[in-house]
C-alpha cells in the first residue's frame, strides 16, 4: 500500500521495471497508432458535428410542422367562418326566393282573374258592337212608332175637341 497516495489510483506515475535493456528505445507514444487514433477522433468529431445537426434539423422540422399545423387551423377556422356566412346567405335567399315564388303566384292569380274579366268584358262589348245596328233600327222604329201614336193621339184629341165643340 503506497502512503504517498490517499486514495485508489490506477494511473501509474512511475515506469514499471526497470529502465530498458540497451538496444531497445524508451517508451513513447506509437506514432503509427496515430492514424488509428486520428481516425477515431475524427468519427467522435463527425458523430457530433452529424448529431448536432440532426439536433438543428429536428428543431427545424419542429418549427416547421408547428407552422403547418398553426396554418393549416387558421386555414380550417376561416373555411368553417365562410362556410357559415355562405349558409346564413343561401338560408336568406332562399326565404327571398320562397317570397317571389308567393309574390308571383299571387300576381299569376290577379292576371287570370283580370284575364277572365277581360274574357267577360270583350264578350259584353262584342254582343254589343254586334247588335248595335239591328238595336238601333229597333229603337228608330219604336221612336217612328211613338211619333205615329202621338200624332194619332193628338188628331184623336182635335177631333174630340171639334165634335165636343160643334
Amino acid at each position: 500500500y503506497n502512503k504517498k497516495h490517499k486514495g485508489a489510483s490506477l494511473v501509474q506515475e512511475d515506469p514499471a521495471g526497470p529502465p530498458p535493456p540497451p538496444g531497445f528505445k524508451s517508451y513513447k507514444k506509437n506514432s503509427g497508432s496515430g492514424g488509428v487514433m486520428g481516425m477515431i477522433q475524427q468519427i467522435i468529431n463527425d458523430a457530433k458535428t452529424e448529431e448536432a445537426e440532426a439536433i438543428q434539423a429536428e428543431k427545424d422540422a419542429q418549427a416547421a410542422y408547428e407552422s403547418f399545423v398553426k396554418d393549416t387551423n387558421d386555414s380550417i377556422t376561416a373555411k368553417q367562418d365562410s362556410i357559415t356566412d355562405k349558409s346564413d346567405t343561401k338560408a336568406k335567399k332562399e326565404g327571398e326566393l320562397t317570397d317571389s315564388k308567393k309574390d308571383l303566384e299571387n300576381i299569376m292569380i290577379e292576371l287570370e282573374e283580370l284575364a277572365n274579366e277581360s274574357s267577360d268584358l270583350h264578350k259584353a262589348c262584342d254582343f254589343t258592337l254586334k247588335n248595335f245596328d239591328v238595336r238601333q233600327q229597333a229603337r228608330d222604329e219604336e221612336v217612328e212608332g211613338l211619333r205615329e201614336a202621338k200624332a194619332a193621339l193628338s188628331g184623336a184629341q182635335l177631333t174630340l175637341l171639334q165634335r165636343s165643340g160643334a
